[in-house]
């Protein structure tokens, strides 16, 4: 095992896997570089690692580093200078009946229901559409770092919910699923808005997104949150719209 340069003066130790299909490109292979141990990494020493890359699903706790390719781009929203674009705003003003609460992580069936619906209609075929209760509770609500799950309830129905965990410098967005049958209401848009509206509140720079990968259509919505940084070649650096650099 060797240890990150960054985090050299730490106990943390890292370690390459082996390749395994990419989740996200066709016909590609990927290894991630894994933090360990799961269970010394505290809310500040993740924020670290958030900084140069790292994610987290459950406890664990990685980023890509995969032979012959860069397409995964960490990337966070600039809080302080985001202009909603038309469409934002419309979303924003569409759901200013949605009510937010944050809790701490627990596991409530109606949660679990919400999932499997979501996975099954917008991501059917995939890993996690078949996720059974402890794959669930192991996924979003295994955690060692702050982190909250947030019910919005549009109408007194309970109709998404997201995964957040609350940095140092920022948000970082883990997950979030809404109900598939609320048709065009932009769910997913307005979580995003109500992110960046906490980070503001709460006086943090940066709502982190996770990877962004240009040749996958699942990930552009995230490029219509504008100033848009990614983690290029250690560098944070804003992204021209419509183009990631490599």
């Amino acid at each position: 095992m060797n240890l990150l340069n960054n985090f050299s003066s730490s106990i943390l130790q890292f370690y390459t896997t082996s390749s395994y299909p990419c989740s996200y490109l066709q016909d590609k292979l990927a290894r991630s570089q894994v933090a360990t141990p799961d269970h010394q990494i505290d809310t500040n020493t993740y924020g670290k690692l958030v900084q140069t890359g790292f994610r987290r699903s459950g406890t664990y706790i990685y980023r890509p580093l995969c032979d012959h390719c860069s397409a995964c781009v960490p990337v966070r929203v600039i809080v302080e200078n985001f202009s909603p674009n038309r469409t934002q705003r419309r979303t924003w003003k569409s759901h200013q009946d949605i009510i937010a609460t944050q809790r701490e992580l627990y596991f409530h069936p109606d949660h679990y229901a919400l999932y499997l619906r979501y996975q099954t209609n917008r991501h059917r075929g995939g890993e996690m559409d078949q996720d059974n209760c402890e794959q669930y509770k192991s996924f979003l609500l295994q955690s060692n770092i702050n982190s909250k799950i947030v019910e919005f309830n549009k109408n007194g129905q309970l109709c998404m919910v997201s995964i957040i965990d609350k940095l140092p410098d920022g948000i970082s967005s883990v997950y979030t699923f809404f109900d598939p049958n609320i048709q065009g209401t932009s769910l997913g848009t307005y979580s995003i808005l109500w992110q960046i509206q906490q980070c503001s509140t709460l006086g943090l720079p940066y709502l982190y997104l996770g990877y962004w990968i240009k040749e996958n259509q699942k990930m552009a919505y995230k490029a219509n949150f504008r100033p848009l940084q990614g983690l290029v070649r250690r560098t944070w650096k804003e992204l021209e719209a419509n183009k990631t650099e490599q």
